[in-house]
């Protein structure tokens, strides 16, 4: 098994990219397991976001590192949360608070369009000239209230009319396949023969 640090520390997130990765000789360890920090966020995009975390996985680890930056991007708030979704409430981070503050936000708003966004970087060392970039986008709506038990973050949210189905009512098996992440992890694992 070839070893990939993950630069996060987010449980479900750890457990969606093993699902993924374990098929192909791939171990996932979680930068905390190494006593990583979490990195900085400091910039304003995605893919910025999700080098910089990988960089300083590799950096710390001396082991080729994978990031993700994720967000949820809604028409209706000009691309808001985006990449402060996770934050979207303040800290400490709170999906509750979060969701509440987008419902908030969103108000009696007709135009529910959003979609997710996720940039995944993978980086073989912390200089590495040319990391693996993928990105997905999963298309949706917001509800006006919270459906489902499943997932994390704004999936009780985010409607997907064509399954007639919230994120957090999907099956793990399904949410992998058509989720953002996963459209990323697909275009990434294309790519991965070339490390």
């Amino acid at each position: 098994m070839q070893k990939l640090v993950l630069a996060s520390n987010n449980a479900k997130k750890m457990k969606e990219l093993n699902a993924l990765l374990a098929p192909l000789g791939f171990e996932v360890i979680p930068q905390g397991e190494l006593g990583i920090p979490e990195a900085e966020e400091p910039h304003c995009t995605f893919v910025e976001n999700a080098l910089a975390k990988a960089r300083h996985a590799a950096k710390l680890s001396g082991l080729p590192a994978l990031a993700d930056d994720s967000g949820l991007c809604v028409a209706a708030l000009g691309g808001a949360p985006g990449v402060y979704s996770a934050r979207y409430a303040g800290e400490p981070k709170s999906d509750a608070r979060n969701n509440e503050k987008l419902l908030a936000e969103l108000g009696d708003n007709t135009d529910r369009r959003a979609h997710f966004v996720s940039v995944i970087v993978l980086v073989r060392h912390a200089d590495d000239p040319q990391p693996l970039i993928a990105e997905g986008e999963w298309h949706g709506e917001i509800l006006p209230t919270l459906r489902g038990e499943g997932g994390f973050g704004y999936d009780p949210l985010f409607n997907l009319p064509a399954y007639k189905q919230t994120a957090a009512q999907l099956d793990a098996d399904t949410k992998n396949r058509i989720s953002h992440r996963g459209q990323a992890m697909q275009q990434l694992i294309a790519r991965l023969p070339a490390l």
